[in-house]
C-alpha cells in the first residue's frame, strides 16, 4: 500500500467457525468507486478476488467450547477478550495512517469503538467484500480445506442452538408461559361454547338460564335433563349432585313442568347433548391444566406464586417472556406490565418514550406535536391489578399498593431465577409484608422493618434448603447403594449359573452370557457343522474354559459380599 496519509487503511474482520481472520483490503477508493464490477466479478472470481484482500493474521479456536463461548458473545454484541487480543496484536493500531475497521454486525462495532477506540464500518463496501470471504474462506486461509470449514460450521451450529435451546433449562419457564397461554385460550372458548350451548338449549328449556348461572354446571344440566317434559321425581337426586343445592334443583323440576320453551325433536337433543358434553370435557381439563401450571409455579418460581398467586405470576413471566426477563426489569416496569397500550396511548411514540419521560421528570414538560394532548394519568398498574391485594385497597391506595406489590414481586423474582434450591419462604415473607402495607394504610398500624423481615426469611430459607439438599443426598445415596447391589448380584448369580447351566442359548442369554462369547459359539457351531464335524467336543471345551475364567470373579464377589455384611454386623 502506498504512504499517502489521506489513504485510509481498511481492515476487516471475519467470523468463523473455526477462528477469527483479519483481512486487509487493497485500494480502498477504487473498490468503493467500482462497487458493482467488484460484486459482479470479484467477489464471485477467487483469483479476482484474492488481488482485492489479503489475509492479515488468523487466529483458530482452540476446542469447540471456546468457538462456542466466542459466537456467543458475537450474538449478544459483546467483545470477547480473545478477539480483543486478536485485533490488538495483529491490527496495527496507531500511527500516521488512520486504521479502519470493516464488521459485519453493527453492535459488535460498537463495542470494539468503545473498548479499542477504532473507526468501524458496516455495510456497504465492507458488507460486500465479507460476502467474498464467505464464500471463498477455506481458499483464502491456507491449511483450510473446505471440508474442514464445512465441519467447523456444522458443530459449532449444533452446538450453539443447543446452548439457545437449554438456555436455562431446569426452569422450565417456557412450560409456564405455554400453559397460561392455553389457560386464556381454554377460558375465551369454555365461555364462547357455553353461551352458544344456553342459546341453543334456551328454546327448549329458557328458565333454566335463570336458575343457573356457571356455564360448566349448565352443560352439565343440558346433558342430564335432556327434553324438560321427561324429567321426573327420581332424577331430583341427580340434579342435587349437580348444582350442590336442594333448592336449586327443586327450583328446575318446578320450571320443567311450567317452561314456556318450544318442543324439541331427539335429532336437536342428540347434538346439544353431544356439544354439551364437549364443553364439559374441556372445563374438566382445564381444572387440570390449572393444577398443572400450580406445580411448575412451585417449581420454577414459588416466591412469585406466594407473593401474588399462581396465574398473575404465571401472566407476568408469559408476558416478559421468561423468568430471566421478569428478574431483569425494574419494579416501576413490573408495576405497569400489560397496560402498554395505556401507556403509549398516553406518551405517544414508543420511540419518544424515554425522551419525553426524562423531560417530564426534570420538570421541563413536553412541548412538540401530538404530546400530551389527553392531560390524563399514566396507568397505575398492569397485570398485577388482578392481584387481590390491590382489589382490597381503597381507591385512594391503589396506586401505592400496587407500586409497593410491584417491588416486592420484583425481589421475588429475581430470588426465583437466582437462588440454587427455589424454596417459597421468601414468597411467604414479602406476602405478610404486602399485608402489613395494607392495614398500616387502613389502620395507620407500622409495619415492621423490611430488614429484620428479610433476616428471618433468610434465617428460614437457609433451614429449609439445607433440608432440601440433605433429602437429595440421601436419596441419590439410596440410589448408588441399590445400583451397587443389582451389580453385585447380577454378576454373583451370573457367573453360577453361567458354571452350573452351561446348555442352550436362551439360557445363556438370561443368565448373562455376553453377546461376544454367543456369537464366537455360534460360529463355532457354524464352522463345525459346515466341515461335517460333530459339535460337542469343541462346545465342551469352551464351555470348561468359560468355567475356569468365570470362577475366580464369582469368588472374588462372593468375598466382598461377606465382607459388607461383616461390616453390617
Amino acid at each position: 500500500m502506498s504512504s499517502n496519509h489521506s489513504q485510509v487503511l481498511l481492515h476487516v474482520v471475519f467470523e468463523h467457525a473455526a477462528g477469527y481472520a483479519l483481512f486487509a483490503v487493497k485500494e480502498v477508493e477504487e473498490i468503493g468507486m467500482l462497487l458493482p464490477q467488484v460484486v459482479e466479478a470479484s467477489v464471485l472470481n477467487v483469483g479476482k478476488f484474492s488481488s482485492v484482500v489479503n489475509l492479515s493474521a488468523f487466529f483458530p479456536f482452540k476446542s469447540a467450547q471456546t468457538a462456542l463461548e466466542n459466537i456467543n458473545a458475537i450474538s449478544e454484541g459483546v467483545l470477547h477478550a480473545d478477539l480483543k487480543l486478536f485485533l490488538e496484536t495483529n491490527l496495527p493500531i496507531g500511527g500516521k495512517k488512520k486504521a479502519l475497521l470493516g464488521v459485519s454486525d453493527a453492535k459488535l462495532g460498537a463495542a470494539l469503538q468503545e473498548d479499542l477506540d477504532l473507526s468501524i464500518q458496516t455495510g456497504g463496501v465492507v458488507a460486500e467484500i465479507i460476502r467474498g470471504i464467505r464464500l471463498h474462506f477455506h481458499s483464502l486461509v491456507k491449511g483450510l480445506t473446505a471440508q474442514a470449514a464445512s465441519k467447523a460450521q456444522l458443530g459449532l451450529g449444533h452446538s450453539y442452538s443447543r446452548a439457545k435451546v437449554k438456555f436455562n433449562v431446569n426452569r422450565a419457564d417456557n412450560m409456564i408461559i405455554q400453559s397460561i397461554a392455553l389457560l386464556d385460550q381454554l377460558d375465551k372458548d369454555i365461555n364462547t361454547f357455553s353461551m352458544r350451548v344456553r342459546e341453543w338449549y334456551g328454546y327448549h328449556f329458557p328458565e333454566l338460564i335463570k336458575i343457573v348461572s356457571d356455564n360448566s354446571t349448565y352443560c352439565k344440566l343440558a346433558k342430564l335433563i335432556g327434553n324438560r317434559k321427561e324429567l321426573s321425581e327420581e332424577s331430583l337426586e341427580a340434579l342435587e349432585e349437580i348444582t350442590m343445592d336442594s333448592a336449586k334443583a327443586q327450583a328446575i323440576l318446578d320450571a320443567s313442568r311450567s317452561s314456556m320453551g318450544m318442543d324439541i325433536s331427539p335429532i336437536d337433543l342428540i347434538n346439544i347433548e353431544s356439544f354439551s358434553n364437549r364443553v364439559v370435557s374441556l372445563s374438566n381439563y382445564r381444572q387440570e391444566l390449572q393444577e398443572y401450571l400450580r406445580s411448575k409455579m412451585g417449581q420454577v418460581a414459588p416466591n412469585l406464586a406466594a407473593l401474588i398467586g399462581d396465574v398473575v405470576g404465571a401472566r407476568l413471566i408469559s408476558h416478559a417472556g421468561s423468568l430471566t426477563n421478569l428478574a431483569k426489569y425494574p419494579a416501576s416496569t413490573v408495576q405497569i406490565l400489560g397496560a402498554e397500550k395505556a401507556l403509549f396511548r398516553y406518551w405517544g411514540s414508543p420511540s419518544l418514550l424515554g425522551v419525553r419521560m426524562a423531560a417530564v421528570m426534570a420538570g421541563q414538560g413536553w412541548i412538540g406535536s401530538g404530546a400530551l394532548k389527553t392531560r390524563g394519568n399514566t396507568p397505575k398498574y398492569g397485570l398485577i391489578f388482578h392481584s387481590t391485594f390491590i382489589g382490597r385497597a381503597a381507591a385512594k391506595n391503589k396506586g401505592r399498593i400496587s407500586r409497593y406489590l410491584a417491588n416486592k414481586c420484583t425481589i421475588a423474582s429475581r430470588i426465583d431465577c437466582f437462588s440454587e434450591v427455589p424454596t417459597s419462604v421468601f414468597g411467604d415473607k414479602l406476602r405478610g409484608q404486602v399485608e402489613e402495607r395494607l392495614s398500616f394504610y387502613e389502620t395507620g398500624d407500622a409495619p415492621r422493618k423490611n430488614l429484620d423481615v428479610m433476616k428471618e426469611a433468610v434465617a428460614e430459607a437457609t433451614e429449609v434448603a439445607a433440608e432440601i439438599k440433605r433429602k437429595l443426598v440421601k436419596k441419590e445415596k439410596k440410589k448408588l447403594k441399590r445400583a451397587k447391589k443389582l451389580k453385585a448380584l447380577a454378576e454373583a448369580e451370573g457367573g453360577e449359573v453361567e458354571v452350573e447351566q452351561p446348555n442352550g442359548d436362551s439360557e445363556a442369554q438370561e443368565n448373562g452370557v455376553t453377546p461376544k462369547k454367543k456369537k464366537k459359539k455360534q460360529l463355532a457351531e457354524e464352522d463345525v457343522t459346515t466341515n461335517g464335524v460333530e459339535a460337542t467336543p469343541a462346545k465342551k471345551k469352551k464351555r470348561k474354559i468359560d468355567s475356569v475364567e468365570a470362577e475366580p470373579e464369582v469368588k472374588e464377589v462372593e468375598v466382598e459380599v461377606e465382607k459388607k455384611k461383616k461390616k453390617k454386623d
